[in-house]
């Protein structure tokens, strides 16, 4: 999905959907869109599609 920090920031209340909820730490910071402070409510998900994106090239 995506996010877009300045909504977050500017929400009075902010809710994150997950996929899995893990111990604080585990994820690289470098890789979190919404720092923890912006979000108020978080929940787990259920029944996730999950999409493969394909690369497709034309044959030579």
């Amino acid at each position: 999905r995506n996010f877009n920090p300045c909504m977050a920031g500017a929400a009075k209340t902010t809710i994150a959907e997950v996929e899995e909820l893990v111990e604080a730490g585990t994820l690289d910071p470098n890789q979190i869109h919404i720092p923890g402070i912006f979000v108020q409510r978080i929940f787990q998900g259920e029944q996730y599609e999950k999409r493969i994106e394909q690369r497709t090239v034309r044959k030579k």
